[in-house]
């Protein structure tokens, strides 16, 4: 396929995943909508989004695009979410990536079961050894190694996807649309289950808590990337509250507490799936 018709395509691809993705959560979120700054769409104060960012981004002087998407959920028992799809080209070389993970502040079995089934049923499409190595990409990348603690429970991450032959560009491409399209089923269904649990200050307090993780790790150990990204982008998807404590123990055999082993990686795909908690 010629350069120009697979810059086309990859565009296509982002716009489309883009727009989609706006109406869904629109639709989820009920009561928010979406505004725009640049390729950047914004979603503030939702019934059910405190921040959803769905970001696309193009550039023409080494041929890249890219789609971001981060959601904060307000219910604390809802998991946040960030999604990241990549091209880039250069002369005759061209590789796609991607990753998706899930970031809860309460651990459910029955959440990570269906989120990480759902990721490795999109990995077997392309090969039945992908999702392992796509897994265990993603657990070792999204950490923060000064605590020794995982930023969330993990889900996929891939990188310099170049399938060889003459089909190889437009499987890679397939698969990485089919990326983007499986954010719906992996996620939404978890954040329909969630999204109206009662709780209290505690919660909230402890999903400050949370974010300010996230937003630790996104300065610092992601410092790398930020300063090659756009800026306005990278904080728009930091949450709009969060806290941050050098050091916090929540108290023993409370559900705060058995999040630091449910972040543990695990093959959550190989479990029993349950229907309940």
């Amino acid at each position: 396929m010629p350069s120009g018709d697979r810059r086309d395509a990859v565009r296509a691809i982002v716009s489309a995943g883009q727009r989609e993705l706006v109406a869904e959560l629109e639709r989820l979120d009920g009561g928010g909508r979406f505004g725009r700054s640049g390729r950047t769409r914004l979603l503030e104060n939702g019934d059910v989004f405190e921040r959803a960012v769905v970001s696309a981004a193009f550039s023409d002087e080494f041929f890249a695009a890219g789609l971001s998407v981060v959601l904060h959920p307000r219910n604390p028992y809802v998991p946040a979410f960030q999604a990241h799809f990549r091209y880039r080209e250069a002369a005759d070389a061209w590789w796609f990536g991607g990753s998706v993970d899930l970031l809860p502040c309460y651990g459910f079995a029955s959440d990570a079961t269906h989120f990480h089934r759902v990721l490795k049923s999109h990995c077997d499409t392309l090969d039945p050894a992908f999702h392992a190595q796509a897994k265990r990409a993603c657990d070792d990348r999204f950490r923060l190694p000064h605590r020794d603690e995982a930023r969330g429970i993990g889900g996929i991450l891939f990188d310099h996807l170049s399938l060889p032959g003459p089909d190889g560009w437009r499987r890679s491409a397939a698969f990485t649309a089919a990326g983007i399209a499986a954010i719906a089923p992996a996620y939404f269904p978890i954040v329909r289950r969630r999204k109206d649990l009662p709780h209290g200050e505690r919660e909230r307090q402890w999903q400050l808590y949370r974010r300010g993780r996230y937003v630790e790790f996104t300065l610092v150990h992601d410092a790398a990337t930020a300063v090659q990204a756009d800026a306005e982008a990278i904080l728009s998807a930091l949450p709009p509250l969060a806290r941050w404590e050098s050091e916090f123990t929540p108290e023993p055999g409370s559900a705060e507490a058995d999040l630091a082993s449910f972040l543990v990686p695990r093959d959550w795909a190989a479990e029993t799936p349950v229907t309940a908690g």
